[in-house]
């Protein structure tokens, strides 16, 4: 379960799922997580609503181990292609594209 109010690049949530080889268990994680846009198949809660909390630790309990699975293999999938090496090109190529426009260069007087 990983429930941050607030978070950027807590890499917390992916690493559950990469040490998961077995394919099982279940990640509660929150929609505030950085990795929440990534890991669409954990159980997404608003930490805040204490309810939706509950709920979502029950249905995990509950869950079906084929379900597990189904969701684990896509959450894998996802760690898997969105690595370092991603997005390392992403940035290099996002690079690319930014053409960074300086003023003229003024002439220099020349000292007497």
């Amino acid at each position: 379960m990983v429930t941050s109010l607030h978070d950027g690049m807590n890499l917390v949530a992916k690493e559950f799922i990469a040490s998961r080889q077995d394919e099982r268990g279940t990640l509660i994680l929150s929609t505030f997580a950085g990795a929440a846009h990534d890991l669409s198949d954990a159980l997404l809660v608003n930490p805040y609503d204490v309810s939706q909390l509950a709920d979502s630790i029950h249905r995990g309990l509950e869950m079906s181990e084929e379900e597990q699975s189904t969701r684990m293999q896509r959450m894998r999938h996802s760690v898997r292609e969105r690595n370092i090496y991603r997005w390392a090109a992403h940035l290099l190529s996002d690079l690319t594209e930014i053409r960074i426009e300086l003023p003229e260069r003024a002439e220099m007087p020349q000292l007497s």
